[in-house]
């Protein structure tokens, strides 16, 4: 009986049990007309959620892989279409990424400024292993104005490629294998892939309207012995809560009890700016590793990650790594976010995206009603609907069925006694029209929640 290998390449569980399906099925694993698992004899056998293993059967049979036959059981198609998942129609709501459109309106007139630059060329080269001067300085401007953060050190400051590499360099920096790490009970899906690639432990955190609450992480760090608190206290992923001045403050005083490590991801403050207190980093330099990018505020195609290192001693670790692992950070990304930054384009697209996030979410709460928790600031780009695991699953899918592919629980959650809900990202989708198209069938799929269509 089929039992897939999920290699860590897409973001959500589902997605990468879709992954295995194609692949073994387009390597001849699965051969035509082959019987495949019961949907929880799988679950139970890859130790995943049966609402996902429905999410996927599901999708499989959109896109043509397989049949499903009542009574029965699932088949693999006797002509399964392995055309490309970007082409089966779905409305993919499940990539947390900021609507394109104002980057792309810049990118053509961007090269024009390029080409004029003096340094041009120098970008083919190899930058240095924390990045050029330059781009160093101008992502301490930018980490000031999105963040709120006033006393970065440009000394301790590494441009990474990609937020994602400098959440590697911190825990790698800061753990070993089989160390534990505390983090929200439901968190963002790439440290959790991080955590399971360097054989990291996960204990997740209970939480309340502000996130992180101060007293479950104390006793976490207390029974674990734990080192090092993964935390996203502005506009939290998945939730979208921030946590207030006062929280931070609590945090902050738990762990210097317990001489914990703050690893900070702050790639969402460019949505919360005049809402979010400045970050942790910025009232515990000492105990912070602060991160931040342009993936979610400009483009994900850049690449562009950025992290503040507290002392001399992990800085120079860092490096180590970077010199191990890539030698030296991709500089071309890093040269366009700069130019950016210093002449103004990075704004004009943040403040275009944030009036784009401010419309679709209203269109969102509107479309949801109650079944939505409204985020901390209006413009978040990820919403929140709570429910039970089981109740989840279920709903990731029958949007599925419809068309629509959302986040189910099995991606962020650490911690499904603490925390359930799946999450909807809004600025992955093209425009308005196709988001209120898929918030329609997402409603609909709560209806049929709430009137006990399984």
């Amino acid at each position: 009986m089929w039992t897939p290998v999920l290699a860590d390449d897409v973001e959500t569980v589902s997605g990468r049990l879709l992954s295995a399906m194609r692949r073994d099925i387009a390597d001849g694993v699965l051969t035509p007309g082959e019987k495949l698992p019961t949907h929880r004899d799988l679950a139970h056998r890859l130790g995943i959620g049966l609402g996902t293993v429905t999410t996927v059967y599901a999708e499989a049979v959109r896109e043509g892989l397989i049949t499903a036959q009542v009574g029965r059981g699932s088949f693999v198609a006797e002509q399964a279409s392995l055309a490309s998942p970007a082409d089966d129609g779905t409305i993919r709501m499940s990539q947390n990424v900021p609507p394109l459109a104002p980057a792309q309106r810049r990118f053509a007139a961007t090269f024009g400024r390029l080409r004029q630059r003096p340094d041009l060329v120098d970008h083919l080269g190899y930058a240095p292993p924390e990045g050029y001067a330059a781009h160093r300085r101008l992502g301490g401007e930018w980490l000031k104005r999105v963040s709120g953060h006033d006393a970065i050190d440009l000394s301790k400051l590494i441009v990474t490629t990609g937020a994602q590499q400098a959440m590697t360099l911190a825990f790698d920096t800061l753990c070993k294998p089989g160390d534990t790490l505390l983090c929200e009970a439901a968190t963002y899906f790439g440290m959790r892939s991080i955590a399971q690639v360097g054989g990291y432990k996960l204990r997740g955190i209970a939480m309340d309207g502000e996130g992180l609450l101060p007293d479950a992480l104390d006793q976490a760090a207390a029974e674990s012995g734990a080192k090092v608190l993964y935390t996203l206290p502005t506009l939290q992923n998945p939730t979208g809560r921030i946590m207030s001045y006062r929280r931070r403050m609590d945090i902050i005083d738990v762990a210097r009890k317990h001489d914990l490590w703050i690893v900070e991801d702050d790639l969402y403050s460019a949505f919360a700016i005049g809402t979010a207190p400045p970050p942790l980093a910025a009232y515990a330099p000492d105990r912070c590793i602060y991160i931040n990018g342009t993936s979610k505020a400009l483009a994900p195609g850049l690449r562009v990650g950025y992290m503040v290192l507290p002392n001399s001693e992990q800085f120079d670790a860092a490096l180590r790594l970077i010199r191990a692992r890539i030698y030296s950070p991709a500089s071309l990304g890093a040269m366009v976010a700069s130019q950016w930054i210093e002449d103004g384009t990075a704004d004009e697209v943040v403040a275009e995206v944030q009036a784009e996030m401010l419309a679709r979410g209203a269109i969102a709460r509107d479309t949801l009603g109650s079944a939505c928790e409204a985020p901390a600031d209006p413009r978040c780009p990820h919403l929140w609907l709570p429910m039970p695991e089981i109740d989840a699953e279920r709903l990731a899918a029958r949007a599925m069925r419809a068309g629509v592919e959302i986040t189910p629980p099995s991606a962020p959650l650490v911690d499904a006694g603490a925390v359930s809900g799946v999450r909807l990202c809004i600025g992955a989708v093209a425009d308005r029209a196709t988001l209120s198209a898929a918030l329609d069938r997402v409603a609909e799929a709560l209806r049929e929640r709430d009137h006990g269509v399984v």
